[in-house]
């Protein structure tokens, strides 16, 4: 018997993706967030999540895609990564996915058009590809710094003003 991992899928963009439901902390409708001066143009801004900041990237943007208008089913997925969280905007949320090892398919190399980096896989259900994100890769580690030091900045202008 194979061993198996079970996916939060998202939609984004007419295309399936599957998030390890390890790293899901939480599920909430879209809300504004507080933009943050000098961040990526896919990071949206933060929100205060029970007292914690919390970092929100669009992931039509950080794909590359058109962003869209945010409606009643925009959703912000809480991730947890190396013990940091942060939130990624879909365009809704469909179900969770039992996803067999021997199910998991590599990602082809697509060469330098399509970034796979993101993806650790795919998968087929029924006629459908879910692409499987690698939740690791979503927030790197130069983006966690950059986001630190423009909170820290802000929080200075904040104090001064």
């Amino acid at each position: 018997m194979s061993d198996q991992a079970q996916y939060l899928t998202v939609n984004l963009a007419h295309e399936e993706y599957g998030i390890d439901i390890l790293a899901v902390r939480e599920i909430r409708g879209w809300t504004p967030v507080t933009r943050i001066p000098q961040s990526p143009h896919y990071v949206l801004g933060v929100l205060n999540l029970r007292g914690a900041i919390v970092p929100v990237i669009d992931l039509r943007l950080r794909f590359g895609l058109t962003r869209e208008e945010y409606n009643a089913t925009t959703v912000t997925v809480i991730i947890t990564v190396a013990g940091r969280q942060f939130g990624v905007v879909v365009d809704a949320v469909s179900d969770v996915l039992d996803v067999a090892d021997d199910a998991l398919r590599p990602v082809p190399d697509m060469g330098t058009t399509v970034d796979t980096e993101y993806l650790k896989g795919l998968t087929s259900v029924g006629d459908r590809m879910v692409l499987l994100l690698d939740a690791d890769k979503l927030l790197q580690p130069q983006d966690a710094q950059m986001l630190d030091a423009a909170l820290d900045a802000a929080a200075d202008v904040k104090a001064v003003a």
